[in-house]
């Protein structure tokens, strides 16, 4: 059972509690922070579920009644998104723009922003269908005691693509 516990307890991301603490807890807390986790996935996995099936009712073709709208009348959706997530010592950012003005520049942009907020970017990517570009960037934090303001970066990285 201790080896079954240890197991479960080694599943649990480190940055989910400080070292120092996981073994210093008992088994039964040990049990009880696997069982937070894993209802936080849940729940996340959830709101992830919901947040597909948006998107792929968003871009499903209108029923056969409806016919082609004309480009004025369009629902206006959100131009560009922006995502933070704070990782405990890494930071991941995912980025979506619409339209190709700027876009050459955006990723270079995105960079120089999370570097100037004190991580390091350990991997960039990017994609582009038609006019829309897609980045994600993994940065790790510099100085992990002064850690990263994901706010402050957060509001940075909106004011830039918006």
């Amino acid at each position: 059972m201790k080896g079954l516990c240890s197991n479960l307890v080694s599943l649990i991301p480190p940055n989910y509690f400080p070292p120092s603490q996981q073994y210093a807890l008992s088994q039964l807390e040990q049990l009880e922070q696997a069982a937070v986790y894993i209802g936080q996935l849940s729940r996340r996995i959830e709101k992830l579920k919901k947040k597909k099936e948006e998107a792929a009712a968003a871009t499903s073709p209108p029923p056969a009644g409806e016919g082609m709208r004309s480009a004025g009348s369009l629902p206006s959706s959100s131009s560009s998104k922006v995502e933070v997530r704070d990782l405990g010592t890494s930071i991941e950012v995912s980025l979506m723009r619409n339209g190709v003005e700027r876009n050459y520049f955006i990723m270079y942009e995105a960079i120089t922003v999370v570097e100037q907020e004190g991580a390091e970017v350990v991997s960039a990517s990017f994609s582009t269908v038609a006019d829309k570009i897609f980045l994600t960037i993994h940065a790790r934090v510099k100085i992990t005691r002064v850690g990263v303001e994901t706010a402050r970066l957060y509001k940075r990285l909106k004011e830039m693509v918006y």
